[in-house]
C-alpha cells in the first residue's frame, strides 16, 4: 500500500471519512463493515480499493442459503463416488475432491487480495459467528486431509449490509464500521461528472434538482438512487431533450422511479 494509502479512483468518488475508514481498517487489519441504503456504492468500493492499491478482488456472494463452511471449503464427495464408478485414477486421493472457498482462496493466495463478502445480512444469523474464528485467526482446517489453510496473506475484508437484519454484537465488535450516508448534491454532481464530464450545466442542474425532490417526497416507496440519476441524465442527453422541458415534462421518468404508485405520487406532486 502506497503512503497516501486508499484515496478513491477516477471511477470512484469517495468521501474523506470513507477513505479514512479504508484506511484505519487497513491499518488495524480489521474487517470493513460498510452499510447504507441501496445505490450507495457499497459494493463498487471493494473494487475500487482493489484498483487504487493493484489487488485481486475476490468476491463472496451471500444468498440466504449460504454458509459459512462454502467459504471454507467443500468436499465434493458426489463426484469422488463418481469417479469410483467409472474408474478414475486417483479416486484414493481425497485432496483432489477439495475445493477452496472464496475465505479459502483469499487465504490461499500467494498475494494479499481484496476480498469482498458482499451484503452478509441476506444469510442467517448464525453465519457471521461461524465466521468470526476464521477472520480472527486467518486459518481453517481441513478434516478430510488433515491440513491447516493459513493464510500467507491477511486479505484486506470489506463486508457489505443492507442493514436487513441485525448482526451479532459479537461480530460488529471485530469490525471498523462505516454507513455511507447518501451523497450531498456537491458530491454527487462530481460522481455525476466522472461519468458525463461535458454534461450540460442546465441539464444537470435541472435533474438533480428533479431527483433530489423525488427523494424528498414522503410517500415514496423506493428512493431513487445514485445509479438512476446517472442512467436518467444518460437517457437525457441521448433523447435530446431540451433542457427548458425536463422540470416541466419529466421525460424518461421511469428511468428514476421504478414503482407505479410511485409514479403517480411524483405525477401529483409539485416538483
Amino acid at each position: 500500500m502506497g503512503s497516501q494509502g486508499f484515496q478513491g479512483t477516477t471511477d470512484y468518488v469517495a468521501s474523506e471519512q470513507l477513505m479514512a475508514s479504508v484506511n484505519i481498517a487497513i491499518a488495524l487489519q480489521k474487517p470493513l463493515l460498510i452499510k447504507g441504503e441501496p445505490g450507495t456504492g457499497k459494493t463498487m468500493l471493494a473494487e475500487a480499493v482493489a484498483k487504487a492499491l493493484g489487488k485481486k478482488l475476490i468476491i463472496w456472494n451471500i444468498k440466504s442459503t449460504t454458509k459459512a463452511q462454502e467459504g471454507l471449503y467443500v468436499y465434493d464427495t458426489i463426484q469422488r463416488l463418481y469417479d469410483g464408478q467409472f474408474g478414475e485414477e486417483g479416486v484414493d486421493d481425497i485432496a483432489r475432491y477439495i475445493k477452496l472457498g472464496k475465505l479459502g482462496e483469499a487465504f490461499d493466495s500467494d498475494e494479499q487480495v481484496v476480498l469482498l463478502i458482499d451484503e452478509i445480512d441476506k444469510a442467517d444469523l448464525e453465519f457471521p459467528n461461524d465466521l468470526l474464528w476464521e477472520l480472527d485467526q486467518m486459518e481453517f482446517y481441513i478434516n478430510e486431509t488433515k491440513r491447516t489453510v493459513k493464510a500467507k496473506h491477511r486479505p484486506i475484508v470489506i463486508i457489505t449490509s443492507n442493514a436487513e437484519k441485525e448482526l451479532p454484537d459479537a461480530f460488529l465488535r471485530r469490525c471498523i464500521f462505516h454507513y455511507i450516508d447518501f451523497p450531498n448534491e456537491e458530491l454527487m454532481e462530481e460522481i455525476v461528472r466522472v461519468h458525463f464530464p461535458d454534461v450540460e450545466e442546465k441539464l444537470l442542474k435541472d435533474a438533480m434538482e428533479v431527483f433530489y425532490n423525488i427523494r424528498a417526497i414522503r410517500d415514496i416507496r423506493k428512493k431513487p438512487s445514485t445509479s438512476e440519476l446517472i442512467d436518467w441524465i444518460n437517457a437525457l442527453q441521448i433523447g435530446g431533450i431540451p433542457t427548458d422541458k425536463i422540470k416541466s415534462t419529466l421525460p424518461f421518468i421511469g428511468v428514476v422511479v421504478k414503482k407505479d404508485e410511485d409514479l403517480e405520487t411524483v405525477r401529483q406532486s409539485p416538483l
